[in-house]
């Protein structure tokens, strides 16, 4: 099912009484979330992601804006009527139901033509466990399972009803790092075989860009860049994006433009064509670094860490927004560094130049 947010804006009133300025949670969503995707809703906490995600699934009314669900308007329709799916952070499980039986809770409800038997309640039941391989443990309660298991049976309990739209509030953040990976993979398998359109929150990049379709990029309520998300990885429209994508994080520097020349400090780092004179930011992701001894871009070395297939060369520059560079390089270099100066050239296309007023992006030919 196709989603489309039209103008969607929600105010809460100020907790501070002698402030009478609203807290905007969510300004002016405009977006439209293809049928069948799964989308990652991405950004620092206290962005409002999760308010987004309440206003979706019913739990919150918008301020003013329209949420249509394939060609209805579900604006105003009551949460129970919008056929959504939700998996909060917490589980949210009954603590004196079995596995089955919180699974089963959501059909319980059903009415009318809707309604089912006990026999078909318990068959959906099984088919939603066996979809997220935990049918082997329908007798249990939650206290009897692990932290995934539990993570499990709130997904198969949003899936029952086979919803229309199904979404998730960091479902993982609440598990170890191995089992993050395991159930993130568990997440993609499960939307790609039932192809229900999915939206998941988290603040965490990496969980995002890995099973996402899209990503939806956040900040202070406001959408800064949608795209796939090696798309947007590579072309960021501004530092915030730049920054916040990424592990290591891109190295910002205080830079300047003259005469269509890229300077770092008092060096000429690269040619930037069709750029005017003016002070910017310079962007360089960690592996857009060459090692070269007769590279533009001097550094002071600090240390050298071998990471196995790659190294990154840990270094210090005065013109760094920041504590130290970070810089990826292939395992077959040998770093050498004299005076304890280590020089790069840079690969053009991992180097972004943003204004430092507006902190937009400037693109320019190398």
């Amino acid at each position: 099912m196709k989603v489309v947010l039209k103008d969607l804006t929600k105010k809460f009133p100020n907790r501070n009484k002698k402030i009478r300025d609203e807290v905007i949670a969510v300004s002016n969503f405009n977006i439209e979330i293809p049928d069948g995707k799964l989308i990652g809703l991405l950004g620092p906490s206290g962005c409002g992601k999760s308010t987004a995600l309440n206003l979706l699934c019913g739990l919150q009314k918008p301020t003013s804006g329209q949420i249509f669900f394939g060609e209805d308007d579900v604006t105003n329709l009551p949460a129970e009527n919008r056929g959504v799916g939700m998996v909060f952070q917490n589980y949210a499980l009954y603590p004196h139901l079995t596995v089955q039986q919180n699974i089963i809770f959501p059909l319980e409800n059903l009415k009318g033509a809707q309604k089912l038997t006990k026999e078909q309640m318990a068959a959906k039941a099984y088919e939603a466990a066996k979809l997220v391989q935990i049918e082997e443990l329908m007798d249990r309660k939650p206290n009897e399972l692990s932290g995934g298991q539990q993570q499990r049976v709130a997904i198969a309990r949003a899936l029952v009803k086979m919803p229309r739209l199904l979404l998730m509030d960091e479902p993982l953040s609440n598990l170890d790092a191995r089992l993050r990976l395991q159930t993130r993979e568990e997440i993609r398998r499960i939307q790609r075989e039932t192809k229900i359109t999915t939206i998941f929150v988290t603040h965490d990049q990496e969980e995002a860009m890995s099973i996402s379709d899209l990503i939806v990029v956040m900040k202070e309520g406001v959408i800064h860049q949608v795209g796939k998300p090696q798309e947007v990885y590579d072309n960021p429209v501004n530092l915030f994006v730049a920054k916040f994508l990424g592990t290591p994080p891109i190295n910002v520097f205080a830079g300047e433009v003259k005469d269509g020349k890229l300077f770092i400090g008092k060096e000429a780092v690269l040619s930037v064509k069709g750029v005017a004179d003016k002070k910017v930011y310079v962007g360089i992701r960690p592996e857009g670094f060459v090692l070269d001894e007769n590279g533009a871009l001097s550094c002071m070395l600090d240390e050298v860490e071998v990471m196995g297939r790659d190294i990154t060369v840990v270094s210090r520059h005065e013109a760094l927004d920041g504590v130290e560079i970070r810089s990826i390089i292939s395992a077959d270099n040998k770093v050498e560094a004299k005076d304890g100066i280590v020089k790069f050239s840079l690969k053009p296309h991992k180097v972004h130049l943003f204004d430092q007023e507006t902190e937009e992006r400037i693109y320019f030919e190398s």
